[in-house]
């Protein structure tokens, strides 16, 4: 009874983190830029990444980051997600599933993989490492993005 009860449970939060509708947001992606317009283009890609959050994560990590304890790690001052990035980068890109150690606390639970372009990964990484005190400086491209 209790496996069936754990389950049900995994699947329903599995359906609600991965819905299948995307809302109807359009992003313009600019053009490529010189290095020196590094910081305007983060500043872009965090806006953008902020919609993608709002419309694909925020069901399992919450609109502050905070997940839901000892089901959804924390993306806040989350030392997976500054000792892994790349890792991190691929989970939101194809999902991820396992045991792994968030600030101390095991967490099993799975990620399905979200459908996203290779720009919306980028942008909701750049937004996820700047927001909520993280300052994690790593500037993710849709091209480093393409790589996993």
């Amino acid at each position: 009874m209790i496996k069936l009860i754990r389950i049900t449970f995994t699947l329903l939060i599995l359906t609600a983190c991965n819905s299948n509708e995307k809302k109807k947001n359009t992003v313009d992606y600019p053009d490529k830029t010189s290095l020196t317009q590094a910081n305007q283009k983060l500043k872009a890609s965090i806006e953008r990444g902020k919609i993608v959050y709002n419309d694909m994560c925020v069901t399992c990590h919450l609109v502050d980051g905070k997940g839901v304890p000892k089901a959804f790690p924390p993306l806040v001052n989350s030392d997976y997600l500054r000792n892994n990035q790349d890792k991190s980068i691929k989970g939101v890109k194809k999902g991820m599933s396992g045991e792994m150690i968030v600030n101390g606390i095991t967490y099993n639970s799975a990620m399905a993989p979200l459908g996203l372009t290779n720009e919306e990964v980028a942008d909701v990484m750049n937004y996820i490492n700047n927001s909520w005190g993280n300052k994690i400086d790593n500037f993710v491209t849709p091209e480093k993005v393409s790589k996993f």
